[in-house]
């Protein structure tokens, strides 16, 4: 690529330089800092992945036990948030209503020290960890016209997160399956909303705004989005009989698969993998899914038309059939990607930091030149 060469979407083009994550797309590899997405969701919690990420290292088991007993102090919202959440429309999508709440933490907890400091960076870490899950369950509840459950000390970040959805202690399983779902999602290199964060984060702004711009951003159909239309697609498809008649009608159309497909990959998500294998042990313990059959023909019937150009399922597929599963409203998928993803873009703003340079990208114009300006009596 040479210098000036327009590239639509920045695509391919290396925005910063990172050690926090790493993918490979040719042999489905995902890596945070150094270590295996398979190994991580097999051994780690999804606090201690967050702890990986935004500091670098895996903690000793003394500072594990602080940072968790930290994020648990630090749960409840104040009350003017709640009284804000009151006023949101009950229409409003989950999204709208976190990045507002995460926009109006940070009138609470202004910039007021130097951003470098590792004190003013643990809190705001500590902070948004605990309070966005507890964002999104207030706002389902009270857009039902319900009170928010109060977090439960006792209960671990993903149980308690559940908890607090219906006031039901969620099955131990269930509480497992959901803490390897947000290691799943925690970071994947510069995404859309990871690159807004960074853009953002560069003017040295509150890491609330850096966080709220990130949520915005990830709020689109083309990023976050897609696990809610996968699970609208198995339903439009509606049976397994129905699945290649309508693969074949969408692929003369020239439609979009949800769930298929991926800049990066051109093997399966490593994450999907993982993912299918949740979403059997949550069929086999609470009960069968018909759409998870449909999925599954689905997933056949693309990989023999498709599987030369390198589309296979991708996060989205098997994340919504999982979060379905355990009881969660369809418009709460993207909040809960936002809910991990908060530590990825939280070590990429502590990372920014460390060598912070304005973005400030050029363009290529294709305007005229020398317009005369047409007095108004005189334009037609």
């Amino acid at each position: 690529m040479s210098v000036g060469e327009y590239k639509p979407g920045l695509e391919g083009v290396p925005a910063t330089r990172s050690n926090i994550s790493y993918v490979d797309g040719q042999v489905g590899l995902l890596e945070y800092r150094g270590m295996q997405i398979e190994d991580l969701a097999q051994q780690s919690s999804f606090l201690e992945t967050a702890y990986l990420l935004i500091f670098g290292r895996l903690p000793p088991a003394g500072e594990l036990k602080d940072f968790e007993q930290k994020i648990q102090i630090h749960r409840r919202l104040k009350y003017r948030i709640r009284d804000m959440i009151k006023c949101f429309p009950e229409s409003g999508h989950p999204m709208d209503a976190l990045q507002a709440c995460v926009a109006a933490l940070g009138l609470f907890y202004p910039l007021n020290s130097n951003l470098q400091d590792p004190e003013y960076i643990w809190g705001a870490a500590v902070r948004l960890l605990a309070k966005v899950p507890t964002m999104v369950a207030a706002f389902q509840l009270m857009r039902q016209g319900n009170d928010p459950v109060q977090p439960r000390d006792d209960l671990g970040y993903s149980a308690n997160f559940l908890y607090m959805l219906n006031e039901r202690e969620p099955d131990p399983l269930a509480a497992h399956v959901f803490d390897v779902c947000l290691i799943l999602h925690a970071e994947h290199t510069v995404n859309a909303s990871t690159f807004s964060a960074l853009v953002t984060a560069s003017t040295l702004t509150d890491p609330y705004t850096v966080i709220a711009s990130a949520i915005g951003t990830l709020g689109g159909p083309l990023h976050g989005g897609a696990n809610e239309r996968v699970m609208q697609m198995l339903a439009e498809i509606g049976s397994v009989e129905n699945v290649r008649p309508w693969l074949d009608r969408q692929l003369e159309r020239k439609g979009r698969i949800m769930g298929f497909g991926h800049r990066v990959y051109k093997v399966k998500d490593p994450r999907a993998t993982i993912l299918q294998g949740l979403a059997e042990q949550l069929f086999e313990r609470f009960g069968h899914n018909q759409a998870y059959d449909i999925a599954l023909a689905l997933e056949q019937a693309v990989e023999e038309r498709l599987s030369e150009k390198g589309i296979y399922p991708n996060v989205d597929f098997y994340s919504g059939l999982v979060y379905d599963k355990l009881g969660i409203p369809t418009d709460l998928f993207t909040p809960i990607f936002a809910i991990a993803r908060v530590a990825g873009w939280l070590a990429h703003w502590r990372e920014q930091l460390s060598d912070n340079r304005l973005f400030r990208p050029t363009q290529v114009y294709t305007g005229e030149h020398k317009i005369p300006y047409v007095p108004i009596e005189a334009r037609s």
